[in-house]
């Protein structure tokens, strides 16, 4: 993909006007909303990293900000999975009344606990969501709704971030969409060890891409 030709449009979300940035690569097959974990926002450099990954695979990515800078010194609102599991469905909502974006199939990209966030949409939008991945995520914090799901979801977890893989395990048998655990090796909670994120960032854009791509519309 022509990173030279990538149409970068800022946001402003829900009453308070959150931020946020949509970046369209011409010809993009799908669009992927990114919901980060607690303390993060945007602006996360994996997040990001991530972001240009998809990009080149075609994608477009919308990062946003979950809470306002007022919320985001509530904690219990930056745990609380339905609250922010309807953030994201504001998300959606914007992206799918741009003209330029309605019929293009959406996915969800969702880190530590936006996985959890990103799943709980996912539920409350069968129709609209075409897949989810999850990075070092919490998809136990979305146990009510997991059955719930129908988009096919990718959860990836590091090896040596055992009690993450553990309820990810649990996870991916209570979920009743097409669904695969992927262990990345040598990885911890973050990522941070070398070639890792690399490794989650292709792996999340070959699932992204397989069912956004697959799923878009094909011309009269």
């Amino acid at each position: 993909m022509d990173a030279t030709k990538l149409h970068v449009q800022p946001l402003q979300l829900g009453r308070s006007g959150r931020p946020g940035e949509l970046a369209v690569p011409e010809g993009a097959c799908g669009v992927v909303l990114f919901a980060h974990g607690s303390g993060s926002s945007r602006l996360s450099p994996r997040n990001r990293r991530v972001a240009e990954r998809l990009r080149a695979e075609g994608l477009a990515t919308l990062l946003f900000d979950l809470l306002d800078e007022h919320e985001a010194r509530d904690r219990a609102l930056v745990f609380d999975i339905p609250f922010l599991g309807r953030r994201v469905v504001e998300a959606i909502d914007a992206v799918k009344a741009m003209p330029a974006h309605a019929a293009r199939p959406l996915g969800i990209f969702g880190a530590s606990t936006g996985a959890g966030a990103a799943l709980w949409a996912a539920a409350e939008c069968p129709g609209d969501v075409a897949a989810v991945v999850s990075r070092g995520g919490r998809p136990d914090l979305a146990a009510p709704r997991l059955a719930e799901v129908r988009a096919p979801t990718l959860l990836i977890v590091g090896s040596r971030d055992p009690e993450v893989l553990r309820v990810n395990r649990v996870a991916l048998t209570a979920l009743r969409a097409p669904a695969r655990l992927e262990v990345v090796e040598g990885a911890t909670h973050l990522f941070e060890e070398p070639g890792t994120l690399e490794r989650a960032a292709d792996l999340a854009a070959w699932w992204l891409a397989r069912h956004l791509c697959a799923a878009r519309p094909q011309a009269a």
